[in-house]
């Protein structure tokens, strides 16, 4: 079961420099089951929060079947916005033989994915980039509640 595992990477990073310094999220799920998370900002000079927890094969499952669900292996960056001042978007897996790694500008609605050139292409990575920051934030704030219900 686990075997359709060993080869299934995701990262995602999401930030920029500003005023703040480095700002950012970023995220990975690695193949040994642990998910790493990493929030960076200084606004009101709040710390870095790391978190690293392992996950079960369940989630990590789960986790392919939307990525694979998405189809985002489909897509092609080359036409989506560049990474610019206002800040960068990663998105790297890895599914078997498969290995993509996109790179654009941050996305702040879907009207900014709509005005692009590829609307269809972006508006699979900005949903599925939905998808896993919801999943990352529910493992995450689950895992590390300080008050149990």
């Amino acid at each position: 079961m686990a075997d359709d595992l060993k080869d299934f990477y995701v990262r995602y990073y999401v930030g920029h420099k500003g005023k703040f310094g480095h700002e950012f999220l970023e995220f990975e799920f690695r193949p040994d089951g642990k998910l790493r998370y990493a929030n960076n900002s200084q606004y009101k000079n709040d710390t870095m929060i790391r978190k690293e927890v392992y996950v079960s094969a369940a989630v990590r499952r789960e986790l392919k079947r939307i990525v694979e669900e998405s189809e985002v292996m489909k897509e092609d960056d080359n036409m989506w916005p560049a990474p610019d001042r206002v800040g960068r978007q990663e998105l790297e897996i890895v599914c078997g033989e498969e290995h993509i790694s996109f790179a654009t500008s941050k996305i702040g609605s879907l009207v900014d994915v709509n005005d692009s050139k590829d609307p269809e292409g972006l508006r699979c990575f900005y949903y599925l980039i939905q998808d896993l920051k919801c999943l990352v934030f529910s493992l995450i704030g689950l895992h590390f509640k300080i008050k149990p219900i």
